[in-house]
């Protein structure tokens, strides 16, 4: 079968996305594509596949069905959910909108090829020791860890790959494994990060549901008198800013925000 598709990619994290109110392929059947068509030797190349779906749900737009370049489920994606916002306001669906993944609902507003997503409410984070490691555990529409002041280590993308699968395999987080960040604090405002993503298995460019982490475990550490917080997160493949507020009674952060851009790359067609 052949099918159009397009390349997106969000501060360098790169997807491969479809149409799905034109095909309608199942989630089994996306599951089974993604490996071939996500292989970056022989395939289109991508962080992951992502389908826009019709709503799930009454009173949405429509469903983000999206699986890692290995076809496992990541839960929710930030990176994509931009650029695959950006892709829905493309095809005449509104640039006010809102989604489902799984049964989370966000919302994303839409500005050219500029997206900001509002993620549900996620609780404080846990500060944990694995490896005897002290790493600060924290749930972001999926599963992440995060490393601070690693200053000397993002350096070495050798060592962090070890030390991020290393983590990521560990039997502490079975069965569904961790995403692993590493962060470097300029300011209290301003994080340097760079994430090993499970499901691609190595180091990506950039890691939305990871910068979230990262601000929220910045903050628990450095500020968690304030009731808001406004961060600007470098990654690899360029710029995120991350915005929320806290409850300190109920220990939630809400309002959660992540900005950042979603580009069109290219578009093609291709056999599966």
């Amino acid at each position: 079968m052949r099918i159009h598709f397009h390349k997106m990619e969000g501060a360098g994290n790169d997807f491969i996305v479809i149409d799905n109110f034109e095909y309608n392929f199942s989630i089994e059947q996306i599951i089974s594509m993604a490996p071939s068509l996500c292989d970056r030797k022989f395939g289109i190349g991508a962080d992951g596949i992502m389908a826009l779906h019709p709503p799930q749900q009454d009173g949405l737009d429509y469903t983000m069905i999206y699986r890692n370049a290995d076809g496992s489920d990541a839960g929710m994606c930030g990176n994509g959910s931009r650029c695959l916002a950006v892709f829905a306001a493309n095809k005449g669906l509104g640039t006010s909108l809102s989604f489902n993944v799984h049964d989370a609902i966000y919302k994303a507003e839409v500005n050219g090829e500029y997206a900001s997503i509002s993620f549900p409410d996620v609780q404080q984070p846990k500060q944990i020791s694995v490896q005897q490691q002290d790493l600060i555990q924290v749930f972001t529409g999926t599963e992440h860890v995060v490393s601070m002041d690693t200053a000397e280590l993002l350096e070495n993308e050798n060592e962090l790959r070890k030390k991020g699968k290393s983590i990521r395999l560990d039997d502490t987080f079975s069965p569904n494994g961790t995403n692993v960040n590493f962060v470097c604090s300029h300011s209290d405002s301003k994080i340097q990060l760079q994430t090993f993503e499970k499901g691609v298995e190595d180091l990506t460019l950039a890691c939305g549901t990871g910068a979230i982490a990262a601000a929220i475990s910045s903050h628990h550490l450095r500020t968690p008198n304030s009731s808001s917080g406004d961060y600007t997160v470098q990654v690899k493949g360029g710029v995120l800013g991350i915005s929320f507020n806290y409850d300190e009674q109920s220990k939630t952060y809400t309002n959660v925000y992540l900005n950042g851009p979603g580009t069109f790359v290219f578009e093609g067609y291709v056999e599966v």
